[in-house]
């Protein structure tokens, strides 16, 4: 199997902590040094080669793979270019919230109109894009952390004020999943601070509770949108009564 670059990087930095080089771990696994070599090269090893490695390293399948974890270079946010690739291709930034979402290409296809052929080439797209590693199996592994947010006034944030948003609120708010609170009122600026904080708190909770699910089969989920937003505004149908604050 290939392993990701992660993994073989991973492995790397526990030889070198070891002070253990390719014909030292060569000599242990009875091979070649050059097999040994090739192998990391090309990333190409069986499972329970892997397992030989570890042995050898002693260390275990769940240290290497929090090690690789630590050494993955993750993005907070997209650049204004991949952004736009997506707002520029819906099927695109489908595919993008599928794989964000653990969809296997089994329940991709029992859902959505793709076919082998499309959707292989929106993740190839999505890897090319650097947004996801393509993995074997038409599995995708997102390169951004787990809560990465679209960029302020990107073209994301642009595309959902002038098209998605008169969308998402299209329909009433009174089915048993929904919930819709329009709130207002005045606060001092130490209590607009901290009830920024607590919308953060939301937000983080949020992503761990996708992440809890994520195991799931997509029978088991439900699409589910949040949207937390806060700002100094008062509505303007009361600005004709507002006195001018000039003078």
């Amino acid at each position: 199997m290939a392993l990701s670059l992660e993994l073989v990087d991973a492995l790397k930095r526990f030889l070198r902590a070891q002070d253990l080089t390719y014909r030292d771990l060569a000599s242990r696994l009875k091979l070649s040094e050059a097999a040994v070599k090739r192998m990391f090269s090309k990333r190409a090893m069986s499972l329970e080669r892997l397992e030989q490695i570890c042995d050898v390293l002693d260390v275990g399948l769940a240290d290497l793979s929090a090690e690789a974890a630590r050494g993955r270079k993750v993005m907070a946010e997209l650049s204004e270019a991949q952004e736009q690739a997506l707002v520029d291709e819906p099927a695109l930034l489908l595919a993008l919230f599928l794989t964000l979402n653990r969809w296997k290409q089994s329940d991709v296809q029992e859902h959505f109109l793709f076919d082998d052929a499309q959707w292989t080439r929106l993740l190839v797209r999505l890897d090319r894009l650097g947004i996801i590693e393509l993995m074997p199996g038409n599995r995708g592994r997102p390169l951004t952390s787990r809560n990465f947010r679209w960029r302020a006034d990107g073209p994301m944030e642009r595309y959902f004020r002038l098209n998605l948003l008169g969308d998402f609120f299209a329909d009433p708010f009174d089915g048993e999943q929904d919930v819709l609170l329009l709130l207002s009122g005045s606060l001092s600026i130490a209590g607009i601070r901290q009830l920024k904080q607590r919308l953060g708190e939301v937000a983080r909770e949020f992503d761990a509770l996708l992440a809890r699910d994520a195991a799931l089969s997509a029978r088991e989920r439900v699409g589910v949108s949040l949207v937390l937003a806060q700002k100094p505004w008062l509505l303007q149908l009361f600005h004709p009564y507002r006195r001018s604050q000039a003078g």
